[in-house]
């Protein structure tokens, strides 16, 4: 009786052992990092990039429409001519990205940090920007071109720019 008490705890601890092994991969961030890459023209559409870094890339040209990009880092990145359409870029880091002639009809950029991001060209309509840090003279920029409404969110983008 005792070797099956034995074996019958062994077993236990195997199974607990296994689950807190599974339990730490499965809250693992799997997120990838494509810093300082040179990609352009890549395809990532329909992607699910939650978290992943793109940090001083050359995306010149690439294709995010579609993308679950909420939380990726873009930092300094070339992104020029490149398409959001319909992309998430919810709390998306744009930050001193290059967004000239980017197409981000419908995008969702709420929270977004872009205090230093150009947004030269872009098209913007349907984009919702609530909550989006962005420089004074870009919001006036954005505001000259803005209209309308994001399908996903309901927001008119004029509105989400707080355009006067």
């Amino acid at each position: 009786m005792k070797n099956h008490q034995k074996l019958a705890q062994q077993i236990i601890s195997i199974v607990l052992f296994s689950f807190l092994i599974f339990s730490s991969f499965a809250n693992t961030s799997w997120a990838v990092s494509y810093s300082n890459r040179s990609l352009p023209d890549s395809d990532f559409s329909g992607q699910d990039l939650r978290e992943d870094i793109f940090d001083h890339a050359n995306l010149r040209g690439s294709n995010f429409s579609n993308v679950n990009a909420q939380g990726v880092r873009f930092f300094s990145s070339n992104l020029e001519a490149a398409n959001f359409a319909a992309a998430d870029l919810t709390n998306a880091d744009l930050e001193s990205a290059r967004l000239t002639r980017a197409n981000l009809t419908n995008a969702i950029l709420v929270g977004a940090f872009a205090t230093n991001t150009k947004f030269e060209k872009a098209i913007i309509e349907g984009a919702d920007f609530t909550d989006a840090l962005l420089r004074p003279d870009t919001q006036k920029l954005l505001c000259e071109i803005a209209k309308g409404t994001n399908p996903i969110t309901g927001r008119n983008t004029r509105d989400t720019l707080l355009c006067t």
